[in-house]
């Protein structure tokens, strides 16, 4: 039974009349559970743990990574389909044990890899890597005498200061019970009460600023690892959040790179970003290969201005205009249909390149009148309508409930695929769907479940569409349009997409629709990229890149095997026999092990990995030569696309390679070599995207 409040426990109104309180939300009740990410996910909730105190840190605040961590973790939660769960405990030295014992299940903060933290829990790739950071007042008198530095209890820092005993000024701890928080630490050195304490540099770049009267030296010549831990027998959580890393901080990278850019700065950058969908018409991807019509035409269109392509695909519930208008990309390719409603969002459309008309579908078994007989509005009566609510459909379906006497019911499947909502239809979860007419006649030629039953209206125009500040991006895209539509390049292509049925059913119908198989080899690639901290997906692009998955490939320069390395370098890390498939695998990922290292670690995690691709390929001297010329041509050497990888460019030219240490290099060979592997390996990512909102509708 409800409970009732009691006037005492009601507030008063404005008017004097008495106004129930808003329900409490109910105590998380914790529970024991050791169990890996199958048993999580059957719990449906993901408990992440941290110390009391990391409340107030976790507020918004520019730069500080407290709160990146949250949302990082809490997003992280939400893709699984599981809910998040703070679970806090009294200090640093609680976590380990709440972990271990199963109060909690990942250790989600600005968390020390250490190596007595790392014999008890298992710890992911790291974040990032910090200096840790001796905090004292200015004007503290420099002498021998000992220093008392205030802790939280568990502290990682309690490690470093007795590796420090035998310095000049030995430093001892002071260990604070109870939550304590950053600033109170800084605010109690800051106010005389602490002696100093130490704090993270990540941590310390954006909290002194509120503390003028001190100051930071470092406490170590090394920087430490920032990492989550989970337990040592939950190597599914570790792998899914390695992989999880990987994806999100590439794609943070994406972000970052956000731009409002017409013609001219697209030129410069010699860049163009397509906005686009993974599915059968526009983009998608067979056997390591990127295809899609909008992708074969945009292709042609980068390469007669001299451009690269970059396909950047949101996530499924992400509105393309949306991202457009936030300058994630230049263009959007999807198939889209020309709409007054998504002119209204600002799209300005180019002329249009192909015809389509919306077709409402069933089920194969569901007997079904035509069309031609009874009205589509009067099929609808009664019944469900799915489709995305991002879609032309949903704007024509409610337009057609509109009209109709009847009620028809349209369900909003919010991130669903046309071929995921197909797929909803032919298995009775859905009475009916819509879809384009030429999404369904490639999906005819290799399946049978289901059947069209009528037009939801007249044709309808499939553009590409930019911003109404990209008038010359506008021109140039039509003025392509105007020279090749109906040409021979153009119905070549076409055809190879929608007519050519037995291309169709070998290419588009074996298109990759999960990532449960990316390779032949990918047990093996996972075996040895997990322990690695490497997503193993990152790996396999990187085999499709360099063998095309054959074991035995072998280059002119003499590497071999499915991650063409040289039998020189291999028979350095101890293997031999490249051309066995797990010999090659390992020894490729022992070699991208030890390019990292040779990296500094304030790399930041996407660019470290971009810097390891283009090592792989053309040898760490050359990467630092690049990033050496591309600081002296005022770029960032820190970051990789459209900063090292344009001096790595110019590293083919004797007016700069010749004052290089390591000389001339191909670099156009990298260049393409890490974009490929990049953009392949979002192509896969897409597809997981896809495979877990369908698993979550």
């Amino acid at each position: 039974m409800q409970s009732v409040a009691t006037p005492s426990e009601q507030q008063v109104g404005e008017e004097g009349t008495i106004a129930p309180e808003e329900p409490l939300i109910p105590e998380f009740e914790n529970y024991i559970e050791r169990g890996d990410l199958d048993a999580i996910a059957e719990r449906e909730t993901l408990r992440l743990l941290a110390p009391r105190g990391l409340e107030e840190e976790s507020l918004p605040r520019d730069g500080l990574p407290t709160g990146e961590w949250r949302a990082l973790a809490e997003k992280f939660a939400h893709e699984r389909g599981l809910t998040p769960q703070w679970i806090y405990v009294d200090n640093f030295a609680q976590l380990i044990p709440a972990l271990i014992e199963g109060r909690g299940d990942l250790i989600a903060i600005n968390f020390s890899r250490t190596p007595e933290r790392a014999r008890q829990v298992t710890f992911t790739r790291p974040l990032e890597y910090v200096q840790e950071l001796l905090i004292t007042r200015r004007d503290t008198s420099q002498s021998d005498a000992p220093l008392e530095v205030a802790l939280r209890k568990g502290s990682a820092f309690a490690e470093t200061l007795s590796q420090r005993a035998d310095t000049a000024r030995p430093l001892t701890p002071k260990y604070l019970e109870g939550p304590v928080t950053q600033d109170e630490l800084l605010g109690g050195v800051a106010s005389g009460e602490f002696a100093a304490t130490v704090i993270d540099s990540n941590l310390a770049d954006v909290l002194l600023a509120d503390f003028p009267a001190l100051q930071a030296e470092d406490l170590r010549d090394k920087r430490r690892a920032i990492a989550w831990a989970v337990r040592r027998d939950a190597p599914k959580l570790e792998r899914a959040l390695n992989e999880y890393f990987t994806r999100e901080h590439l794609e943070a990278a994406q972000r970052r790179a956000s731009a409002l850019r017409d013609w001219d700065q697209i030129r410069e950058t010699r860049t163009l970003r397509v906005l686009t969908r993974n599915h059968p018409a526009s983009y998608f991807m067979w056997r390591g290969e990127l295809m899609g019509f909008d992708y074969d035409l945009l292709q042609r269109f980068a390469r007669d201005h001299g451009l690269r392509l970059s396909m950047v695909v949101p996530g499924p519930d992400v509105d393309l205009a949306e991202a457009l208008a936030a300058g994630l990309g230049d263009v959007i390719a999807a198939s889209t249909t020309v709409t007054e409603s998504r002119k209204q969002q600002g799209l300005v459309f180019t002329r249009p390149y192909m015809q389509v008309t919306e077709q409402l579908i069933t089920a194969a078994d569901n007997i079904v009148e035509s069309a031609q007989a009874i009205p589509v509005a009067q099929q609808l009566s009664g019944q469900s309508v799915a489709v995305n609510p991002l879609s032309s459909y949903y704007t024509s379906l409610t337009a057609v409930a509109a009209a109709s006497e009847a009620p028809i019911e349209i369900l909003p499947i919010a991130g669903a695929t046309t071929e995921q909502l197909i797929d909803g239809v032919a298995t009775g979860r859905y009475d009916y769907t819509v879809a384009d007419s030429h999404l369904l006649e490639i999906e005819q030629t290799y399946r049978d479940d289901f059947q069209v039953i009528g037009d939801l209206g007249g044709e309808r125009d499939i553009a590409w569409a930019v911003r109404k500040d990209q008038p010359a991006l506008l021109e140039e895209l039509n003025g392509f349009l105007n020279k090749y539509y109906r040409g021979l390049f153009f119905n070549v292509t076409y055809n190879k997409y929608f007519r050519e049925e037995k291309r169709i059913k070998r290419k588009l119908g074996e298109r990759l629709r999960d990532t449960s198989t990316l390779s032949p080899y990918d047990p093996i690639v996972r075996k040895h990229a997990v322990p690695a901290d490497r997503d193993w997906r990152m790996v396999v692009s990187q085999m499709y890149q360099e063998s095309r998955f054959n074991p035995r490939a072998k280059s002119f320069a003499g590497a071999r095997g499915l991650m063409q390395v040289m039998p020189r370098t291999a028979h350095q890390m101890g293997i031999s026999d490249l051309y066995h498939p797990e010999n090659g695998i390992r020894a490729g990922i022992s070699y991208l092990g030890w390019l990292e290292e040779r990296f500094p670690t304030s790399l930041a995690f996407d660019q470290k990995i971009f810097f390891t691709l283009a090592a792989y390929n053309a040898g760490h001297g050359h990467v630092r030569d690049a990033r050496v010329l591309a600081e002296q041509l005022g770029k960032d050497p820190d970051r990789w696309f459209d900063n090292v990888e344009d001096a790595m460019l110019l590293l083919s030219q004797p007016e700069y390679y010749k004052k290089a240490r390591f000389g001339y290099v191909r670099g156009r060979e990298p260049v393409n070599y890490v974009r490929e592997i990049r953009d392949r390996y979002f192509g896969y990512v897409s597809v997981a995207r896809n495979e877990r909102m369908a698993e979550q509708q």
